[in-house]
């Protein structure tokens, strides 16, 4: 049979999306006492396909409400699926942000709490803070996106201008027990990151929110920073009393799949390098693996090829163009640009939720060809870079991966082959 390179890229990602699934990493870390009524409630790209778990395990009274991305529904039959809007919140994650706060107030000790929380719950769960309105968030979110803002300091700032987020979730619960159970999507795995952390304690601070807006020169409105001068938009901090019965456990990270691609890729007789969980724009990390590849395929170093290099974690764009494409379509464009069509080498870079920023894409895929193919269509990688374009590159050239919706997210996921200069 004859090795089709594209097809080894397209499996190594179906197999770290399969390695983070809630299906197959849920079940497992749930209490061993699954009897009794528990209160389920969730946000996040993964949430219905969580809440399916937990009726599909849960041994006694199941109810709750989880809220999703527009088009990550499940069928969950006593556990509630709400959708709203990623990555700007809209209406409807403001209203179920409201609804999951009164479910769980006036709750006992006796009463035990379920939070299934993924990537994407930042916007979905969105309950502007006191004096604060929802336009408000969207205009100062819309801006933070576009301004090459990490997901930390994006995060940072949403927490501060949220009533449900930075642990005053977990307060709310209170004296409930609450078992969160997460899928990261952030560099480090960091719980405060994480859909802006609702059950767990958060050391940032209201000033460090006011930095990083002036940091990227983001206006905002008199009420807006008026809110965040004053003392009562500060977080639950670590080792509040009201989170003592809050408990935070991971069951899926970007390393999990990055270990099962590169578990993959060996079986199929390629040595993996793994670059681990990246940050930066896009394009300045594309430069990086463009150098790396270089130096694989000329030199045989740091590792000799045949290879596979594998990465993930979440890149910025800083958006200068009117063109489309996410931070993944950008990357791919930056290598393709860089390597402008290096023999023996191909490129996947995409998403592990399925949408590449707000398109229809998981992310898209490079040849050896892409490059030259793009440049008889008259297409200039430089050009579409400097117009974000990359989505309209790689359609051109009918290399965009479409999955749809996976009901999971470990963000990125990138994945070299690297060829013997023969092949």
């Amino acid at each position: 049979m004859t090795f089709d390179p594209q097809r080894l890229l397209r499996d190594l990602f179906a197999t770290a999306i399969a390695a983070a699934h809630p299906r197959q990493v849920l079940a497992d870390h749930l209490p061993a006492d699954r009897s009794g009524r528990v209160i389920v409630i969730g946000a996040g790209k993964a949430a219905a396909a969580m809440a399916e778990v937990i009726e599909q395990e849960w041994q006694g009274e199941v109810s709750g409400l989880v809220v999703t991305r527009y088009e990550h529904g499940a069928d969950c039959q006593k556990i509630e699926v709400v959708e709203a809007a990623h990555p700007v919140p809209d209406d409807a994650g403001e209203r179920v942000a409201r609804r999951v706060l009164e479910l769980v107030s006036n709750l006992s000790e006796d009463d035990r709490v379920i939070f299934l929380l993924s990537g994407g719950g930042s916007s979905l769960l969105a309950l502007p803070a006191q004096g604060i309105s929802l336009k408000d968030k969207q205009a100062i979110n819309k801006a933070l996106l576009k301004s090459g803002a990490t997901i930390g300091e994006m995060n940072c700032v949403r927490k501060h201008l949220s009533a449900i987020k930075g642990g005053r979730l977990a307060k709310a619960c209170w004296p409930a027990t609450v078992y969160t159970y997460a899928i990261s999507d952030v560099p480090g795995d960091e719980a405060t990151v994480i859909a802006s952390g609702p059950t767990v304690g958060d050391p940032t601070t209201s000033a460090e929110a006011l930095a990083i807006l002036a940091r990227y020169a983001i206006d905002i409105p008199a009420n807006v920073r008026a809110w965040l001068e004053d003392p009562r938009s500060e977080t639950v901090k670590p080792g509040d009393p009201v989170l003592a019965r809050s408990h935070f456990q991971l069951i899926a990270t970007p390393q999990q799949s990055l270990d099962a691609a590169a578990a993959k890729a060996e079986a199929a007789g390629f040595p993996v390098l793994i670059l681990g969980d990246l940050e930066g724009e896009s394009r300045d990390v594309a430069k990086v693996h463009a150098g790396i590849a270089r130096q694989v395929q000329l030199h045989g170093q740091p590792i000799k090829p045949p290879c596979v290099i594998l990465s993930g974690g979440e890149t910025t764009v800083t958006v200068r163009g009117n063109g489309r494409g996410g931070r993944n379509a950008e990357f791919l464009l930056s290598l393709t640009e860089s390597l402008k069509g290096l023999p023996g080498v191909y490129a996947l870079a995409g998403d592990t939720d399925g949408i590449d920023g707000s398109e229809d894409n998981a992310g898209a895929i490079m040849t050896p060809y892409s490059y030259a193919r793009a440049g008889i269509k008259g297409l200039s990688a430089r050009d579409e870079l400097d117009n974000n374009n990359g989505y309209g590159y790689f359609a051109a050239l009918d290399e965009l991966i479409v999955t749809g919706p996976t009901r999971t997210n470990v963000n990125d996921f990138r994945a070299i082959l690297i060829l013997e200069k023969t092949q």
